[in-house]
């Protein structure tokens, strides 16, 4: 058996070509496209890079992008007030603030300040304790596209039994939470959990985020398992993921690859989330 590979980026250029369509349909009739802001502090390439490619994703499928560029110096007051503003605009319909932020910035005080119906990385304590709740609101993108993957793959998670490496606010966490809410059976590691292999050898549904490279291989994965890796970290000057798709892929019976699997669908469902923000607010529609 060899895992079949989910094509991330296939899925997110079909993605992206429903919501174009969306897009082109309703924007005329309201008179005003999507706003997304995204708000960068410092100058860490890979935040760059990923600001960038939201930018270019929202030309794509017709929304308005503006990037906020602040100074790595940049004060805790500065960053909030910035967030603040946005918040106020009315032709913004989606805030991002993008992490790590610089040495002795604090995210959580910093979207603290972000309206929520705005809040479309679901990272506020108003959308962390809706999805908690399960009750309507904006779900972190990442987390979503996992869930799109695991659908790709033709599983359906009712009833089955998964397992998410990583605790994380915005991806563990939220990861698990929306796979209980599909009716999974879910269990969370992390660093401190003894004999992670046995763990994960119980998943038929294994996402892993816990930011190790190479931390899963093939004698931790149940046969026939879906595996999803989040992970993404440069080693050698190439990217790798949190999987060793070497040994895991003669057990797997799908994978996603790195890069190309995770990555794409976290901008495609942020682009979801900012639709999804802009008709809440424009046309009075409940956020899914």
């Amino acid at each position: 058996m060899t895992a079949r590979l989910l094509d991330g980026r296939a899925l997110a250029a079909e993605t992206e070509r429903a919501l174009a369509a969306e897009v082109a349909r309703i924007t005329p009739r309201v008179g005003i496209a999507p706003g997304l802001a995204a708000v960068l502090v410092g100058s860490f390439a890979p935040s760059v890079t990923y600001v960038r490619r939201k930018a270019e994703a929202c030309g794509r499928v017709g929304f308005r992008s503006e990037v906020f560029a602040l100074a790595e110096e940049s004060t805790q007051r500065t960053v909030e007030e910035l967030i603040a503003e946005l918040s106020a605009r009315p032709d913004i319909h989606g805030v991002l603030l993008q992490e790590p932020l610089t040495a002795g910035l604090d995210a959580r005080a910093a979207l603290a300040r972000l309206d929520p119906r705005k809040d479309v990385d679901g990272l506020t304590a108003v959308s962390q304790a809706a999805l908690l709740a399960g009750t309507p609101g904006l779900r972190p993108a990442t987390a979503r596209g996992v869930m799109a993957l695991i659908a790709e793959a033709g599983l359906d998670p009712a009833g089955r039994e998964a397992v998410v490496v990583g605790r994380s606010l915005l991806v563990g966490r939220p990861t698990a939470l929306l796979l209980l809410a599909a009716h999974a059976t879910v269990t969370v590691c992390h660093s401190r959990t003894p004999e992670l292999g046995g763990v994960t050898a119980r998943g038929e549904i294994l996402v892993a985020a816990a930011g190790r490279p190479g931390l899963i291989t093939g004698a931790m994965v149940r046969p026939g398992a879906v595996v999803i890796d989040v992970g993404i970290t440069r080693r050698n000057g190439r990217l790798v993921g949190d999987v060793e798709r070497p040994s895991v892929e003669p057990v797997a019976a799908a994978l996603t690859p790195v890069p190309g699997g995770v990555g794409p669908m976290t901008i495609a469902m942020l682009l979801d989330n900012t639709w999804q923000a802009f008709r809440a607010q424009v046309t009075g529609e409940e956020t899914r």
